[in-house]
C-alpha cells in the first residue's frame, strides 16, 4: 500500500534543499521521524511461532505524533477513555473557525495562536453556557484543534464536544438545555469568540498589519446536533494522534504526482485531488504542531479539577458509576495527546495468534539493533 513515507522518501530531499531556511525543527523532526518509521534504522524484534515455527521481521514505530502508521493503541485507549468518561445526555458539536485574514499570522505564530484560538472558543461557550437565558449551568466540553480541510489546505478551526445541559453552580442539580434542537445562540457566540481571540493577540502584540474589517465581520461558529456523543468522538479519535490524511486515502504516485482522494464537504460526493509531490509535501508539513502542543483539551464539567462534579452530574442523570479513573490515569487523553513520542503499545509484546497456523502464539526470540540511516535519509533532530 502507498504510504505518505513513500512520498517523504521520494522528495524529502529536494523538499528540504528548496525551503531549508523557512523549516521548522517539528517539520525536520516528523519528515525523519515518518521515513525511518517501522524501518530496520529502528531496531525490532523478531518473533517465532511456538507451534508451527513461523517467524516475522517486527520493526519498530517511531511514535511521532504526526505519523500515519502510529499509535492505532493509543487512539483505541484515547477512545476507551472518554466513552467512559461521556454522561447519559444528548451533546452537541460546536466548530469555531478562525477566518482567512488571521491564518498567516497563525502559521507564523502557531503555539500562541492556537492556543489562543482553543481558550477563546471554550471560554466564549461557557460564558454564554452560564447565562440562566440560555442554559444557566456548568456544561462538560472535549475541545480538539483541527487545521486542515479534507484536501490539506490550510483552515485552523477547533471543535468542541459540549454536554447538551449542566450542573447547576449553586444547588447542583442537572440542568437539561430548554431546546433538544438547540443549545446556544451561534451569532453572540461569535461575537464573543472574535473579541477574546482579539484580546488574545493584542496582549501578544500580533495584531499589527490586521485590517480592521476582519474584527467587525461575522465568525463562523457552527453548531450541530451530536447525539449520545460517541460517533462525533470517533470522528474526532482518528486526529488525536495524527493528522490530515491516512495511507489508505491515498491513490497513486508517479514521483512527480500524488492522487489522493476525499470527501466533499458540502455535496458529500467523493473527489480527487492531483497535485505535485512537493505540494502535497507543504501541505502535509504545514499540519504539524509546535513541539508539546496540547492538542485536545477538556473544560468545564470534564476538566481535570471536576472531577467530584463529573461523578455528581453521573449520579443525578442515574448513570451507573463509571470504575474508569485508573484507566484515566494511567492512559490520561490530555497527557497522550501532547506527547511527540507517546509510549505506543508495542504489537510483539502481546502473545498474539500465529498469522499463518492461527493456533500457536508468536513469541520474541531475539532483537534487532538499529542499522545506521543512510545519507540521503538522515535522522534530523530537533534542537533541544
Amino acid at each position: 500500500m502507498l504510504e505518505v513515507a513513500d512520498i517523504l522518501r521520494a522528495v524529502g530531499t529536494a523538499y528540504r534543499a528548496r525551503f531549508a531556511a523557512s523549516m521548522l525543527p517539528s517539520h525536520l523532526r516528523a519528515m525523519s521521524d515518518i521515513v525511518l518509521c517501522r524501518t530496520s534504522a529502528l531496531g525490532g524484534h523478531i518473533t517465532k511461532c511456538d507451534r508451527c515455527g513461523e517467524t516475522e521481521y517486527s520493526y519498530h514505530s517511531c511514535r511521532n505524533r504526526h505519523c500515519p502508521k502510529c499509535h492505532r493503541d493509543q487512539t483505541e485507549r484515547w477512545l476507551e477513555a472518554w466513552r467512559s468518561r461521556l454522561l447519559s445526555c444528548p451533546y452537541f458539536l460546536l466548530t469555531f473557525t478562525l477566518p482567512e485574514e488571521l491564518r498567516a499570522v497563525a502559521r507564523a505564530h502557531q503555539k500562541v495562536v492556537y492556543g489562543a484560538l482553543i481558550r477563546s472558543a471554550a471560554s466564549a461557550l461557557q460564558k454564554l453556557a452560564a447565562d440562566p437565558r440560555y442554559l444557566g449551568a456548568r456544561p462538560g466540553m472535549i475541545a480538539v484543534l483541527h487545521t486542515w480541510r479534507r484536501d490539506m489546505r490550510y483552515h485552523p478551526h477547533v471543535h468542541i464536544l459540549v454536554s447538551a445541559g449542566g450542573l447547576d453552580r449553586d444547588d447542583g442539580r442537572w440542568v437539561p438545555s430548554r431546546n433538544p434542537a438547540f443549545l446556544l445562540p451561534g451569532r453572540a457566540l461569535s461575537v464573543i469568540f472574535r473579541a477574546k481571540v482579539r484580546d488574545a493577540l493584542l496582549a501578544a502584540d500580533l495584531v499589527r498589519g490586521i485590517r480592521t474589517r476582519t474584527w467587525r465581520r461575522r465568525w463562523v461558529v457552527h453548531c450541530q446536533h451530536a447525539g449520545t456523543g460517541e460517533k462525533v468522538l470517533d470522528y474526532l479519535g482518528r486526529y488525536v494522534y495524527r493528522i490530515a490524511i491516512a495511507n489508505s486515502r491515498l491513490e497513486s504516485f508517479d514521483g512527480e504526482q500524488v492522487v489522493f482522494r476525499y470527501r466533499d464537504r458540502r455535496s458529500g460526493e467523493m473527489k480527487r485531488c492531483r497535485i505535485d509531490a512537493i505540494e502535497f509535501t507543504r501541505r502535509f508539513l504545514q499540519h504539524v504542531l509546535p513541539r508539546s502542543f496540547v492538542k485536545v483539551r477538556s473544560y468545564g464539567l470534564y476538566s481535570a479539577s471536576s472531577r467530584p462534579s463529573l461523578e455528581h452530574a453521573r449520579r443525578t442523570l442515574t448513570q451507573p458509576a463509571q470504575s474508569s479513573t485508573p484507566e484515566l490515569e494511567r492512559a490520561s487523553p490530555l497527557a497522550s495527546a501532547s506527547n511527540d513520542s507517546g509510549q505506543e503499545q508495542s504489537h510483539e509484546l502481546v502473545r498474539r495468534k500465529c498469522p499463518h497456523c492461527g493456533v500457536g502464539r508468536m513469541h520474541i526470540v531475539a532483537d534487532l539493533l538499529p542499522t545506521p540511516s543512510t545519507n540521503a535519509h538522515p535522522v534530523i533532530r530537533a534542537p533541544p
